[in-house]
């Protein structure tokens, strides 16, 4: 199980590389700039490879390993990380955008890469919720060491030097995968499978609404898809816009980089880690009832923050607390929301089981995608005291629906303690 740990973690660290790159460290770049937040927003359509994955995961499912698959998209963003570090982000500002759009869709083909071995290689409900905090954790360590360590020491380093470091890293985990032995029992049944998948399913790849009536058709699917599609709403315009008032108003982007990149991403991460724990003892219903219901409370006392525009040490601290508890908690949600869509997806036949949790992960993506782009135009519109009213009715509506379906609904199901 430790082998199949440090694999599924390694590969979900370097995955949230790009998403740090540009949820950390280009916003602050851009609003430093001068740019609103209105644009600001708008650069989450780089996203979008993330929203097309769906329709590409079958294609990965059927042809060729995942070790293939995983070794050729890390290799390719090493050699883009490479050609990165000859921009210079002031003069080249489209380059740049054109570098993390090419990373964010090598990132989604290996996502759907490792989540399909991730369903293969994780037995049992124990493994699964460790598994999944694998995940979380290594994509928000990613996420942190691009977007909250590189931020702090771009000033220093240099763009090249920091595109150069992130090459040697993708190149290692490359030859790491090429070697990683918790893949030998895939690739043999990969080989053996390979006359069966150029068969039956071959009519399916013709005919590709076959595949999403099988999709829909897994049993607590609806329900889930309708989950992962509005869970982070409020979340998402609350963690997105908050620093960014907070540079506005009391804080510097080096100040942000350490205490928004590091230190509540590094709540963000405990939170995920205590999120598999959990998991071993309680039932993933009552869990999340309880989470959701303290995430509306933390975004009630983070609101309040909003009122206060003059500098001090204590708003700093205050700030600093609310931005902690807010990623503690969306770090322990988000373990609970993954494990919850991979317990779904092991419903599913095993043909189409990475095409499944693709399908989820998605429209997860989606969910938090639109808002994101939409956040700064509401604030630039209503201000931030009335967007953050919006992204607390939404969060509370969350919390509603999830607290309903663990006594009527799909979450009914897992009550009882593991």
């Amino acid at each position: 199980m430790n082998d199949k740990l440090v694999f599924l973690g390694l590969l979900y660290f370097v995955q949230g590389i790009p998403y740090g790159l540009q949820s950390s460290l280009l916003p602050v770049y851009l609003r430093g700039a001068g740019h609103s937040l209105t644009r600001i927003g708008f650069t989450k359509v780089l996203y979008f490879p993330w929203v097309l994955k769906v329709l590409w995961a079958p294609l990965v499912d059927r042809v060729g390993t995942k070790r293939r698959w995983l070794v050729g998209t890390v290799s390719g963003l090493a050699l883009t990380c490479l050609s990165s570090a000859a921009l210079a982000p002031e003069a080249h500002i489209w380059g740049v955008a054109g570098t993390l759009l090419a990373m964010n869709t090598l990132a989604s083909v290996q996502d759907i890469a490792v989540d399909g071995a991730a369903v293969g290689l994780l037995k049992g409900r124990g493994e699964l919720g460790l598994g999944n905090t694998a995940q979380v954790v290594g994509y928000k360590a990613g996420s942190v060491f691009a977007g909250g360590g590189l931020l702090a020491v771009i000033d220093v380093a240099g763009w090249s030097w920091m595109f150069m470091l992130l090459t040697f890293v993708y190149a290692g985990v490359a030859l790491f995968v090429w070697g990683a032995p918790v893949l030998d029992d895939e690739t043999v049944r990969g080989q053996q499978a390979d006359g069966s998948k150029k068969g039956g399913q071959g009519a399916d790849a013709v005919r590709p609404w076959r595949v999403w009536r099988k999709l829909l058709a897994v049993p607590g699917t609806p329900w889930t898809v309708l989950y992962v599609l509005t869970y982070k709403l409020g979340e998402q315009g609350a963690v997105t816009m908050f620093p960014l008032f907070l540079l506005d108003h009391h804080m510097t982007a080096r100040e942000l980089g350490f205490w928004n990149g590091v230190i509540a991403m590094g709540f963000s991460i405990c939170g995920s880690s205590l999120g598999g724990l959990l998991l071993a003892q309680f039932s993933i219903g009552a869990l999340m009832r309880r989470v959701f219901v303290l995430r509306t409370i933390s975004m009630v006392f983070q609101s309040s923050l909003l009122t206060v525009l003059e500098p001090s040490p204590l708003m700093k601290g205050m700030a600093v607390l609310s931005m902690s508890v807010q990623h503690f908690l969306g770090g322990l949600i988000t373990t609970l929301t993954f494990t919850t869509m991979m317990h779904c997806t092991q419903r599913a036949e095993e043909s189409i089981q990475a095409t499944h949790y693709s399908f989820l992960a998605t429209l997860e993506v989606l969910g938090k995608l639109m808002f994101s782009a939409l956040a700064g135009g509401l604030v630039d519109w209503f201000g931030f005291q009335v967007a953050f009213l919006f992204f607390l009715t939404l969060s509370a509506g969350t919390a509603l629906h999830v607290w309903t379906a663990t006594f009527t609904g799909a979450l009914r199901e897992h009550q009882q303690p593991k």
